[in-house]
């Protein structure tokens, strides 16, 4: 399977950067770390950019071709990469995760580049540019990567939630009859959303195709999601002071229609996981942000309504 889209984008100056990641229009990224020394250096989990960097960089537009190839065991690294970025220091075992999102090979894409100039100095022509994948986390009760992130919704629910939320949410996890699936969807910060809807729609054939063939993952009757999130204080009278109210940000923006259809939704703060949440430009003046993951429940007879959405904001 491969799918085929153009972004056209704007990008920094700076050499091997402009070759390696697409940005959003208006946006500026970071200059690119060392992958090895920083596992979350693409979204708002990551460290101030430097000073000296952002003084080099202008904007110009290029085009950039992506491709979506089912998942297969050379991206196991990449996959990995995108699964810490997500869960920092949560005691979940991607490694094992990796494993069991390459193996369900009839759902789930990578994203990758379509095609590296051959003068590129991309020393990873085959570098995973995002991903998307569900898992039946009911159909896998008992493996310890699921159950482990079973474990961390639920305890963050605790601390977060009225009594009420946690036991609804533990239930619905808990409930065989009604399978939950575990959407994971993620890729560089400055990585367009519009790339998401050409893969929820293949996602959602993908899914449709497992029920018809009676696949587990075609089963589940809702779904879970861990996304990447920020607060930026805001003023409630502009202007004016007054008190102050946060404003909650996604890293992926179309996860936003996802959150408006949760039945269960909450925050936690990872701001001890990571450093500073000073990344490119979320605000003209580089307000500090705090980082947070959301933990959305979302029935999946309302997926029809957030394709929609996705639709008729993401359509270029």
């Amino acid at each position: 399977m491969t799918l085929d889209f153009l972004v056209v984008t704007r990008v920094c100056s700076m050499a091997s950067f402009a070759k390696r990641r697409a940005v959003g229009i208006g946006e500026n990224p970071d200059d690119r770390e060392d992958e090895s020394s920083s596992e979350g250096s693409h979204d708002c989990d990551s460290g101030e950019e430097d000073s000296n960097d952002s003084d080099e960089e202008i904007n110009e537009e290029i085009t950039v071709d992506f491709e979506a190839h089912t998942i297969l065991d050379r991206d196991k690294h990449g996959v990995k990469k995108l699964l810490q970025q997500l869960f920092l220091k949560a005691h979940v075992n991607t490694s094992e995760l990796t494993d069991i999102i390459i193996q369900q090979n009839h759902i789930g894409s990578v994203i990758r580049q379509a095609e590296v100039p051959e003068d590129s100095d991309d020393e990873d022509p085959d570098e995973v540019f995002g991903f998307i994948s569900l898992l039946n986390l009911t159909e896998r009760k008992g493996v310890q990567c699921v159950e482990q992130v079973k474990d961390l919704v639920l305890s963050q629910c605790e601390k977060c939630c009225p009594d009420s939320v946690a036991e609804q949410l533990e239930e619905t996890l808990n409930d065989t009859s009604k399978p939950v699936g575990l959407l994971l969807s993620e890729r560089f910060i400055n990585v367009p959303p519009q790339i998401a809807l050409p893969l929820h729609k293949q996602l959602q054939e993908e899914m449709a195709e497992a029920q018809r063939t009676n696949k587990p993952s075609g089963k589940c009757h809702y779904c879970l999601m861990i996304s990447k999130t920020c607060k930026e204080p805001k003023s409630s009278i502009p202007g004016r002071g007054g008190p102050q109210k946060e404003e909650l940000m996604f890293s992926n923006a179309e996860e936003e229609f996802f959150y408006e259809q949760a039945v269960v939704k909450f925050n936690y703060s990872v701001q001890e996981e990571t450093d500073s949440c000073l990344t490119g430009r979320w605000s003209f003046d580089d307000v500090p942000m705090k980082p947070y993951r959301t933990v959305m429940l979302i029935p999946m007879d309302r997926m029809g309504a957030i394709m929609d959405k996705l639709k008729e904001y993401l359509t270029v």
